[in-house]
């Protein structure tokens, strides 16, 4: 029975979906679909074991409770005298980890079997299952692997994977604009992260996470050194995790297929940098400088996505706003020090937004539309999407008894003890805001009159196979929040709970403060309150909602006109110094470097044949001039 010690299965398996896929896909039946379905459900099947062995080892003292490398061998290794340099292949396995793999392997699994509906009669089916097959072994080997190489190659596998996903309808120029634009997008932040490798690979000789950990928690490493290596480090937790200010790529990379957007959204690329951040947990707890960036990058961006999310009229561009907003809290967990509730957001979070990215496919699938202006009157013609979007909305609002309402409540308990209190009414605020634009969002689909006859007579209900992963998602949308309380994890096998995984096996016994819940219950409730009496039965507010601030409006549409002002400077800046590079490369490099050496050495040779005339006086003259040349320098040295 495959436990622990098989961990380094789970990116093996999808890695081996993708290389059959690819190699024969195409003379299989269906492209081969089953093989990617049956590599999720794969490594499901494996992350039970590991879960089962891990809470049996740790409940019997037999492991760590901060985790261990589980499988490792050396993958590069030089030495020379005292000198060593290694990097070391490694499988890690703790309790973050766990919960990632959980998350993973049910949204995985779920994305997989629901894009057999939605992708049916695509020209690159086959393609689409084998990429999306490489996305998860990548995401897969980031959060196993305990050396910082591995996971940095893992963290470029996953910018890969999700530049060929998001470029997928690459005939369409804004598909591909959106592809380039995240992949240099994250690049920008990638950089950071490199650097931050380095200056601690630099400051300890080694790559392995836990031995970095050790050395920065011990006082071995400066602690201005340290907090410059974290902020770097940070840099790629940025770019991947969509914060300001490289929150910009994501809301575009809507033009990938839908269910690829649920799964980079739910539980693999957009999370990974908070996975980086909650790995590195215990060295941004020493570092107050680098915890507090990350706290405030988070609180900004959850705030700013917000108030973007109250006014975009594309369903899928709303939930990506949503997912930026979110992450933002998920950042303020952790530069709060509450580890353990922002992973347990990232749970949460993971069912119910694959739940309404799905939800969402499902609408355009079935209507051909994706702007709110286009739709309403849904729940009729799609009783079963209808009520699981809802199911995930009011998870996202934070509405008990719902997932989201346990996370979410985790976190604003963890802000009100913070030294500052506008951390506290900012995220307060932004939760309000949240239920206020799913509000919004809910009502203009599915409810009041449809606003397009044509689109609304076309409409239907789902197949199967896009239904049912959404009724499952609904359940876990549902259901996951009280997995935390002990007595439901013991009924489902969870020694401890499975709480005890979620807060990082520290002791903790889920008691919820139903005073402190009621004002975070209060602000949810009234955003839906305020979200219905502004938007319900009034089409005419639901597609302008510009007569209360035209110039607010006009600001929010246009994201706060960050896009336009990187544009610019890529115009201006970027583009004006790749002018003048380039100018030195053909006049200065080629011209006259280049060009001009070889026009000078071609002249030189021309003039050097008129030396050879053929006639011995000339050449007996030229000797004996050069001698006389030597004689005087001779007699000049002595």
């Amino acid at each position: 029975m495959p436990g622990m010690e098989q961990a380094w299965l789970l990116p093996a398996i999808p890695v081996v979906s993708f290389l059959l896929i690819s190699a024969v896909g195409k003379i299989l039946p269906r492209q081969g679909d089953f093989i990617s379905v049956l590599g999720m459900l794969g490594i499901l099947l494996v992350t039970l074991f590991i879960i089962g062995d891990f809470q049996g080892q740790f409940h019997s003292n037999e492991f760590h409770p901060d985790g261990a490398n589980i499988f490792a061998f050396d993958w590069v290794r030089i030495e020379s005298g005292d000198f060593l340099f290694l990097i070391e292949f490694s499988t890690f396995v703790d309790a973050i980890t766990v919960v990632m793999l959980i998350a993973i392997s049910i949204v995985g699994l779920m994305v997989a079997v629901y894009s057999i509906g939605y992708m049916h009669g695509e020209t690159r089916y086959g393609w689409y299952f084998a990429v999306l097959s490489l996305f998860v072994a990548a995401m897969l080997l980031l959060v196993t692997s305990g050396s910082l190489v591995w996971m940095y190659l893992a963290w470029e596998g996953v910018g890969l994977a999700s530049y060929l996903l998001i470029g997928f309808y690459w005939e369409r120029q804004s598909a591909a604009e959106a592809a380039k634009k995240a992949f240099i997008t994250t690049r920008i932040g990638d950089v950071g992260l490199l650097i931050g490798i380095i200056l601690l690979w630099k400051a300890t000789g080694s790559f392995d996470i836990q031995t970095i950990i050790a050395a920065a928690t011990s006082g071995q490493i400066g602690e201005t050194y340290l907090t410059v290596a974290m902020i770097a480090l940070f840099g790629g937790a940025v770019g991947k995790s969509a914060q300001f200010p490289l929150h910009v790529w994501l809301p575009d990379a809507m033009e990938g297929p839908t269910p690829a957007s649920a799964l980079i959204h739910a539980a693999t690329m957009v999370v990974a940098g908070v996975y980086l951040v909650a790995r590195f947990s215990p060295v941004f707890e020493v570092v107050t400088v680098a915890r507090d960036v990350v706290l405030y990058t988070g609180l900004l961006t959850a705030f700013l996505a917000a108030t973007m999310g109250l006014v975009a009229s594309d369903i899928k561009r709303v939930l990506a706003f949503s997912t930026v907003s979110q992450l933002g809290f998920m950042f303020v967990a952790l530069g709060v020090g509450a580890v353990g509730a922002a992973m347990f957001h990232v749970l949460t979070h993971a069912f119910f937004k694959a739940l309404l990215f799905m939800g969402s496919g499902s609408v355009i699938h079935a209507t051909d539309r994706q702007e709110v202006e286009y739709l309403g009157g849904l729940r009729r013609k799609q009783p079963i999407t209808a009520l699981t979007f809802v199911i995930g909305s009011l998870a996202l609002a934070g509405i008990p008894i719902f997932a989201g309402f346990w996370s979410k409540d985790e976190i604003l308990h963890a802000v009100s003890s913070y030294s500052s209190p506008i951390v506290y009414v900012v995220l307060a605020g932004t939760a309000l805001l949240t239920a206020i634009y799913t509000t919004r969002l809910v009502l203009l689909t599915f409810f009041g009159d449809p606003r397009d006859r044509a689109a609304h007579e076309h409409a239907h209900e789902s197949p199967g196979s896009m239904t049912g992963p959404l009724l499952i998602l609904a359940v876990f949308a549902t259901l996951a929040g009280f997995f935390v309380f002990d007595g439901i994890g013991e009924v489902l096998g969870f020694s401890g709970g499975i709480g005890a995984l979620v807060y990082l096996h520290h002791p903790h016994h889920f008691e919820i403060d139903w005073a402190f819940a009621s004002v975070a219950t209060v602000s949810s409730v009234s955003g839906i309150v305020i979200g219905w009496v502004y938007w319900h039965g009034s089409a005419e507010r639901a597609v302008r909602a510009r007569n209360w601030s035209p110039d607010l409006h006009a600001l929010l549409v246009n994201r706060y006109y960050l896009d336009d002002l990187y544009q610019g400077i890529i115009n201006r800046v970027v583009l004006g110094l790749a002018g003048i590079v380039a100018w030195f490369d053909k006049k200065i490099v080629n011209e006259a470097g280049v060009d001009g050496g070889a026009q000078f050495i071609g002249y030189f040779g021309y003039r050097l044949k008129f030396l050879q005339t053929g006639r011995i006086p000339n050449y007996a003259l030229a000797i004996a001039a050069g001698i006389l040349v030597l004689g005087v320098m001779v007699l000049a040295r002595a």
